[in-house]
């Protein structure tokens, strides 16, 4: 269903509202405007919101609709966060003008080339589309994955962290991994062996699929063999004591 822009930002308004916040809906006198303007009865005729009382609701039928905008917009702050490193500062407005731009089908293909990341860059839940949990196609291009996604020799920079277990992120963060810090996977076994600055460290799956990382242009050259790949196992194993 083709919407206008104006439309589509009272459903993810209702989103936020009635699933994020607990509210039952919004206050029709704070829409005076979309009243105006012809945007609520855009809404309406469709059966997508309804009235009750003082309140405008999301209908049934309008909650895939508002599912979906909200989204598209929290997958347009994470592309320009991680891959057009726009400040989290500065993400609203073009968040608003992207989101527009991103047609349904295109919006699964951004989700899978950022590696189907769960949450925006303010930490909100990006519902999760078709695509996610799903086996990639071949030839899809990804520019973030997860260090579990990666293959040894593959790498880059840590784009954001995301541990639904606070214990977790303290780990991540304890053994300094932040994001900006250069990564590259060294070593798939029974645990993860990885380089990060000048320090190698073993995790398991788990702490790994927490590390989202932006992947340079190197990341497919094999890590170097020799001396250079042995440095720094005291790092690991002290880290998988602290782990």
């Amino acid at each position: 269903m083709e919407l206008s822009n104006r439309a589509e930002e009272i459903l993810e308004e209702l989103w936020r509202a009635t699933r994020e916040e607990g509210r039952e809906g919004l206050a029709l006198a704070d829409l005076d405007g979309f009243v105006r303007d012809g945007t609520l009865a855009e809404l309406e005729e469709p059966g997508l919101v309804r009235r009750q009382g003082p309140l405008l609701l999301l209908a049934e039928t309008g909650e895939a609709e508002a599912r979906g905008t909200v989204r598209r917009h929290r997958l347009a702050e994470r592309l320009l966060a991680d891959v057009l490193d726009v400040p989290l500062t500065q993400l609203e407005d073009p968040a608003c003008r992207f989101e527009h731009l991103l047609a349904r089908g295109i919006e699964e293909r951004v989700c899978a080339l950022l590696g189907h990341p769960q949450r925006c860059p303010h930490g909100q839940p990006i519902p999760p589309g078709p695509c996610c949990g799903a086996t990639g196609r071949a030839g899809d291009l990804r520019l973030v994955c997860s260090l579990e996604g990666l293959r040894p020799g593959q790498g880059g920079r840590i784009a954001y962290l995301q541990a639904e277990d606070p214990r977790q992120m303290q780990k991540l963060v304890a053994l300094g991994l932040l994001p900006g810090t250069p990564v590259r996977l060294l070593e798939r076994s029974a645990a993860r062996v990885f380089q990060a600055g000048f320090s190698q460290f073993a995790v398991d799956a788990e702490l790994a699929s927490a590390i989202y990382v932006r992947l340079d242009d190197e990341a497919q050259e094999p890590v170097a063999s020799g001396p250079r790949r042995r440095r720094g196992w005291r790092h690991r194993r002290q880290a998988e004591k602290a782990l």
